[in-house]
């Protein structure tokens, strides 16, 4: 397991959310303050409170439109499209490991049937976190 897998699942023991476990475990790089972040990723805990996509894989994605954004469409070319095709790309990686993307499916929640637990969701969502910046470094290099 990564060191940040390992802070992921710290944030996650100490009450943190998947996302926001996921999300804040990548605040450095970015410069971003991890109260801020933790902040922002409190909603899409829960499978956005509502059982739905992974919160796990919600914090990926930030940290996916984080390193892509362009930030603002005055700073150049928009890079929307560019980001949701790579979210669906990893959003497909992590589903083909998992079975799913949806909380309630992961949490066997209709089958009664578990796939993955949570803390195995965000270790998961923090290996394809880094395989995906790792993936983003050799290209701009």
């Amino acid at each position: 397991m990564s060191t940040k897998a390992e802070q992921a699942i710290t944030f996650h023991d100490k009450g943190y959310n998947c996302a926001q476990a996921v999300a804040c475990s990548f605040c450095k790089e970015f410069g971003v303050d991890e109260e801020e972040m933790f902040r922002i990723a409190e909603g899409f805990g829960l499978g956005m409170g509502m059982m739905e996509v992974c919160g796990a894989l919600s914090g990926m994605m930030m940290i996916i439109g984080l390193q892509n954004s362009v930030g603002n469409p005055e700073k150049g070319k928009m890079t929307k499209g560019d980001t949701y095709k790579k979210v669906r790309e990893y959003a497909a990686k992590f589903k083909e490991q998992n079975g799913s993307y949806l909380c309630k499916e992961l949490k066997g929640v209709e089958t009664g049937k578990v796939l993955r637990s949570c803390p195995d969701c965000i270790r998961d969502a923090v290996a394809l976190t880094e395989e995906y910046l790792a993936a983003q470094k050799d290209i701009e290099e």
